[in-house]
């Protein structure tokens, strides 16, 4: 049984060492093991305790999704829950989520989860929504990335649509080398088949901006021109599954013409009740 066992944990541990390119001295010197104890574990030679195991995924940088796998592997429980955020054990969590949410308006901010899933957003959002023209992508579970670059989503209103891409894509391409989740790896081939908006096919390519401090999102809503830059955050040693993979993407006016058309949105909003 424990052969079998470490037989399974192995090749795990071995994969996840060569994704994030490290050695198996570096590791041992990073885990205060000794190579050879390594390498017996890589090999199935030797059973990994259940607290060598979370040592080495704590080392490699493993998702805490991911480390539940390896324990299972090699022959353990699990020893972090996935809660949904609803529930009662992550109530301060979900509080500060909302707060942060409703105290970004009149900015837009919204909450995602691993695959991007739209958990939460605020009423700023609502007017970049109504931007999307197919009504596909609003059906739960709505996919922020998709929204994003569908041509039926939000991509026909960027004005910076091939750099924002860029952006993303590069975002998405990140997040696939560090948890080598499938379904990310699906929705990346998914973004990267997505034609180009028709809007942008013939539109002269704008050279970057080398003052600039980050990539923009320019979006042109009605006859307004919004020009944001965007934030990620996310909770610090997290040790439930659900707050460990929660993002939140809070968007900031990048000139004071956007800021003054958000907050016009913003009391039209007020004044008509939403």
């Amino acid at each position: 049984m424990n052969s079998h066992r470490s037989a399974a944990i192995g090749p795990l541990i071995r994969d996840w060492r060569r994704q994030r390119r490290i050695s198996q001295l570096d590791l041992a010197l990073e885990a205060e093991i000794s190579q050879k104890h390594l390498s017996f574990v890589e090999s199935g030679r030797s059973q990994p305790s259940r607290d060598m195991v979370l040592l080495l995924a704590e080392h490699l940088g493993v998702p805490l999704r991911e480390r539940n796998t390896l324990l299972l592997a090699a022959g353990y429980a699990p020893v972090y829950l996935e809660r949904a955020l609803e529930d009662p054990a992550l109530r301060a969590a979900k509080s500060a989520v909302d707060l942060i949410l409703a105290g970004h308006d009149p900015c837009p901010a919204l909450a995602v989860d691993r695959h991007w899933t739209l958990l939460s957003a605020n009423a700023a959002v609502g007017p970049l929504l109504a931007l999307v023209t197919e009504a596909d992508l609003l059906r739960p579970p709505v996919n922020v990335l998709r929204l994003a670059l569908h041509p039926g989503g939000l991509a026909g209103a960027v004005l910076n649509w091939a750099e924002w891409r860029g952006h993303l894509v590069a975002r998405l391409r990140q997040q696939v080398r560090v948890a080598a989740d499938p379904v990310l790896v699906d929705l990346l081939a998914e973004l990267l088949a997505y034609p180009a908006p028709s809007a942008t096919q013939h539109a002269p390519h704008a050279p970057a901006d080398e003052a600039a401090i980050a990539v923009p999102l320019r979006l042109r809503v009605g006859k307004a021109v919004l020009s944001f830059i965007s934030t990620t955050t996310v909770f610090g040693t997290p040790v439930d599954i659900t707050l460990s993979e929660l993002a939140l993407e809070t968007f900031f006016p990048a000139d004071a013409a956007t800021a003054a058309a958000l907050r016009a949105m913003a009391e039209a909003r007020h004044g008509s009740g939403i």
